[in-house]
């Protein structure tokens, strides 16, 4: 009898052991990974994976504080070959991005994916495509002047498309998602769909001739490329950053 109640504590003790085990795996060849397929592109610890565009590391204005990416503009100021967008080192075709961001008051930034960084492209923004990072105000403060712009605000496919208003107030955390996915692209902001289209057909011809990036014979032609967390000038965090190749 007391072999047999040895048994079934060790029993008892191993598949609680199994079950409170997390849902991240990782190893020192793979990034963590979760059960729904999604893999880390920040480790909370440091700009691993990333690098500022056209350089071969992360500039020293992206600071890693408390599990987040922050960007410091003071840094620029006394430094300023060490600003420029952070830039993930793997390019992406289709995938399910998932991050949260807060901005600053009256901050700018932005989320551009497709990038293309051949030398003879100088910005990100002359290939690839932006969910708008804003702080669009409230009713009793002002936000970024670009609030005050169809296609300009938080959540908006930038200077394209404008989205259904869905953001927090600068200073709050926001869950943003993009999605794209054989030419399907969807954004998503605080658990809201706000934003549907499809890339690369006449209709997205159009929109691109109409808008600021008509003069870039880069922009919006990649269906593949890489993903950047932009530096606008202004304060702004990101933390929890996942994707999911589809």
């Amino acid at each position: 009898m007391y072999k047999f109640c040895v048994l079934i504590a060790a029993s008892a003790l191993l598949s609680c052991s199994t079950s409170n085990k997390t849902t991240m795996q990782t190893t020192d060849e793979h990034p963590a990974k979760n059960e729904d397929g999604f893999v880390a592109l920040f480790d909370g610890k440091s700009t691993a994976g990333w690098h500022s565009h056209k350089k071969t590391t992360a500039g020293k204005i992206w600071k890693v504080e408390n599990g987040a990416i922050h960007l410091d503009p003071a840094v620029k100021k006394e430094a300023p070959s060490e600003g420029g967008d952070l830039v993930t080192n793997e390019e992406y075709e289709n995938f399910h991005l998932k991050l949260d961001w807060k901005i600053s008051p009256k901050g700018n930034s932005g989320i551009i994916f497709f990038i293309n960084e051949d030398p003879k492209y100088n910005n990100t923004y002359e290939t690839g495509m932006e969910m708008q990072v804003l702080d669009n105000g409230t009713p009793t403060s002002l936000g970024h002047s670009d609030a005050k712009i169809y296609t300009h605000r938080a959540g908006d496919l930038y200077d394209l498309m404008a989205a259904k208003d869905a953001a927090k107030p600068a200073g709050e955390w926001n869950t943003a998602e993009i999605v794209a996915n054989k030419g399907k692209l969807d954004f998503y902001l605080n658990g809201q769909h706000t934003l549907s289209t499809k890339l690369w057909d006449d209709n997205w011809r159009n929109m691109i001739a109409i808008s600021k990036f008509k003069s870039m014979p880069g922009f919006g032609k990649f269906n593949k490329g890489k993903i950047s967390l932009q530096e606008h000038g202004d304060e702004v965090w990101f933390k929890n950053i996942m994707i999911k190749k589809l």
